[in-house]
C-alpha cells in the first residue's frame, strides 16, 4: 500500500493512486470501495506520417511484426492511460476499476485510441 507521509495518523493512512490500484476487474482484493466517483478517461487521435507509412508499407512486404505501426500503438495507449490516470486523481479518486481500451478509425489514417474506467475511493479491508 502507498500512503500519504502527511495522512493523519489518528484517522489511518490515505492510500494514494498508483499502478497497483488500476485494474480491469471490477474490484481490488484487500481493499473496499468506499465512493464510487465516476467515469475517468484519456484520449487521443494519432495519425502516422507519410514517411511513418512508407516504412511501414515496406515492413508489411516481409510481413510480421509491423514495429512501426506496434510502437505508434504502444505510444497511443500510453498517453491515454496517463490521462486516465490524471483525470481519476483530478477528481480525487485513489484507484479505478474496469479500465478498458477502445480505438476507432476516424477517417483514413486518423485513430482514437481511448482509455477509461470507473474512479473509485477505496480503503484497505
Amino acid at each position: 500500500m502507498v500512503t500519504s507521509p502527511n495522512a493523519n495518523p489518528g484517522r489511518g493512512s490515505v492510500t494514494l493512486l498508483n499502478d497497483a490500484l488500476v485494474t480491469t476487474a471490477f474490484e481490488l482484493p484487500g481493499y473496499r470501495i468506499v465512493r464510487n466517483v465516476g467515469v475517468v478517461r484519456g484520449i487521443t487521435v494519432r495519425s502516422r506520417s507519410i514517411v511513418g507509412n512508407f516504412f511501414g508499407a515496406l515492413q508489411s512486404l516481409f510481413g510480421g511484426n509491423i514495429t512501426i505501426y506496434t510502437e505508434l500503438c504502444e505510444q497511443a495507449r500510453a498517453e491515454t492511460y496517463r490521462d486516465m490516470v490524471m483525470h481519476a486523481r483530478q477528481r480525487s479518486a485513489n484507484a479505478i476499476i474496469g479500465v478498458r481500451y477502445d480505438a476507432t478509425e476516424i477517417m483514413t489514417g486518423l485513430t482514437e485510441v481511448i482509455c477509461y474506467g470507473t474512479a473509485v475511493v477505496v480503503e484497505p479491508q
